[in-house]
């Protein structure tokens, strides 16, 4: 066998003796078996093999149909331990401590003044309320009810000036001098009425701090007072105590205050009627209340920045309120 030099180069070349002698040498090729590990995930109640009992690698058979000897328990896998294979795959289940819900961080103390609440407004003060409603002609419910409203203009007054809604503050202004003097201290709204047609409207410090863009802080269910918020709550102490230090007697008189306390919290109870009712027959009473009340308010703020003509609320859209009564759904499991 030779080589020539240069682009003349020869392929090598193999005689047929020099063949047969590397095909006895060598032999027929032997490849050695393919071992898949078997790879699978531990559960609770799969147990861990212990060193007697060894552990068990499924092989499959050797592609050249050459049987394959199983392992003994002491031989060593040369792909690592294999864990068995459980007959049935174990459900895992997660569970996890939800917490309170958004906005309601104290919802476990809340709702046990709201179920304390509501045991007392079913025995003492629904009783009152509708007593109040029914033993009273119309034409004096309405006329106490706007005398309750015409002691209020002049919280929505100042509110509306805080707002710088001149216009506003100025039909307040309006509506509070018609009725006081032509309306018999309030009695009749006259001011409403056409030709004058000007509407009453709420309002307050908090709906101030909220038209100024101040959140509403943690929800809360106070006994005297019910649903309501930090920054509410704190809004209408300042608005209770605006009367009584501009005007001083009779509205500085605790007495006085506290019988226009009493009435107001009874003719709120005769307005609220519906809605308290639907959320007393829903599934989960104190997350409806929670719900509307919350919405109520933004709503009532979105119409003082002008996002809404007004500030009713579809009860049909909330989550909560349902018309079912609570016996026909599922009791409600206390969270750990």
């Amino acid at each position: 066998m030779s080589f020539a030099s240069g682009y003349d180069r020869k392929v090598p070349t193999l005689s047929i003796t020099n063949i047969v002698a590397i095909a006895l040498l060598s032999g027929t090729p032997q490849l050695p078996p393919v071992v898949e590990p078997v790879i699978a995930l531990e559960t609770a109640d799969a147990p861990t093999p212990t060193p007697e009992q060894g552990t068990t690698a499924t092989v499959p058979p050797s592609t050249d149909g050459a049987e394959v000897p199983s392992q003994s328990p002491n031989t060593q896998n040369p792909v690592g331990p294999v864990t068995p294979v459980a007959a049935e795959k174990d459900t895992i289940v997660v569970t996890a401590n939800q917490g309170p819900p958004r906005g309601d961080p104290i919802a476990v103390v809340n709702e046990v003044s709201f179920v304390a609440v509501q045991s007392v407004d079913k025995a003492i003060i629904a009783p009152i309320a509708y007593g109040y409603r029914d033993g009273l002609p119309a034409p004096i419910r309405d006329g106490l009810h706007n005398v309750l409203n015409n002691l209020d203009e002049p919280i929505v007054f100042v509110n509306f000036l805080l707002q710088f809604k001149i216009g506003k503050a100025a039909e307040t202004v309006g509506r509070f001098a018609i009725n006081s003097t032509i309306g018999v201290a309030g009695l009749f709204d006259f001011a409403k009425k056409h030709p004058i047609n000007l509407p009453r409207r709420s309002n307050g410090l908090a709906d101030t701090l909220g038209y100024y863009g101040v959140g509403p802080g943690p929800y809360l269910y106070l006994p005297l007072i019910g649903s309501t918020t930090v920054r509410d709550v704190l809004g209408r102490v300042v608005d209770l105590s605006l009367l009584p230090a501009a005007v001083g007697k009779p509205f500085s008189n605790p007495i006085v205050s506290a019988t226009k306390g009493a009435l107001s919290s009874i003719d709120d109870r005769v307005e609220n009627d519906v809605i308290l009712t639907r959320v007393q027959e829903s599934g989960n009473p104190y997350a409806a209340m929670r719900e509307y009340y919350l919405k109520k308010r933004q709503a009532e703020i979105d119409v003082l920045k002008g996002k809404r003509a007004d500030a009713n609320i579809d009860l049909n859209e909330l989550e909560f309120l349902d018309s079912l009564p609570a016996p026909t759904k599922q009791p409600r499991v206390p969270k750990s």
